[in-house]
This record gives structure tokens, sequence and C-alpha cells, in this order.
């Protein structure tokens, strides 16, 4: 099993240190999941399967911290366009690398798409807002 694949499997069954829940892992994470558990219907479970995995390892999802709606469902739209765009047959760790390099995987790539108060707002963590500055990617 990859990296990448092992940061997904331990979301999944909350292993994964906390220490290493990083962006990078945010998106390895991700990718996997598009990729490579069609099992999983990413667009309905994503918010559980993140929020369930903070609480497990000793966080909180509240108006602060934790679970955030419009970062999230913004990645994932990236995530999904990337994979989309992919070749037929690339590992996951090929696809990842190029995702980390791209403008979509980049810390600041939610930016793009919205204003800084618009993507920081208690509201925007705990519900999708739409984007006030160009729109996102598509869905999966």
């Amino acid at each position: 099993m990859t990296p990448f694949a092992a940061s997904g499997e331990g979301l999944l069954d909350h292993s994964l240190p906390r220490a290493e829940w990083t962006h990078e892992a945010h998106l390895a994470a991700t990718t996997w999941l598009v990729r490579d558990r069609p099992d999983i219907a990413i667009d309905v479970e994503i918010a559980a399967i993140i929020s369930s995995y903070n609480v497990a390892v000793g966080g909180v999802n509240d108006d602060t911290q934790g679970y955030h709606e419009t970062i999230t469902r913004a990645y994932l739209s990236g995530v999904c366009a990337h994979v989309a765009a992919r070749p037929s047959g690339e590992t996951l760790v090929a696809c990842v690398n190029a995702l980390l390099g791209s403008p979509a995987g980049q810390r600041d790539w939610p930016l793009r798409f919205y204003s800084r108060d618009r993507l920081f707002s208690v509201a925007a963590r705990r519900g999708f807002i739409t984007p006030d500055l160009a729109s996102l990617p598509g869905a999966c």
C-alpha cells in the first residue's frame, strides 16, 4: 500500500495520527477516495468521514476549527477535475504528486474562487456557500 492510500485508509478507520493529517494528506486521501474507492459516495460521505475522523483523534468540529464544508467542497471539485483529466492507468503516487504540483494542490487555491472573508466565515465552515470570485471546476 502506498503512503497515499495509507492516508486514506487511516482517515477511514481513524488510525492516521492527527499530526499526519496535513494539507498534503487531505489531498492524497481525497484523491485515493475519488480514484480507488468507487464504493464510497464521496460527495455524500465526505463530511461525515472527515468530521468523525476529527473527533476520533481528539479534535472538534465547531465554528472555529475542524471540518470546513466549503473548503472541503472546493478541494473536492479540484481533485475530481484533476483525476478526470489524468491518464488511464496512472499510479496513485503519480496522480497525487501531479495534483500537489498543480494550482489545485496549493494551500491558497480556494482563494481563486472565494474572497477571504467569505471563505473563512462561519457560514462557509458550517455549510457550502457559492464562490464570489469565480466558478469552481465542477463536482464529482
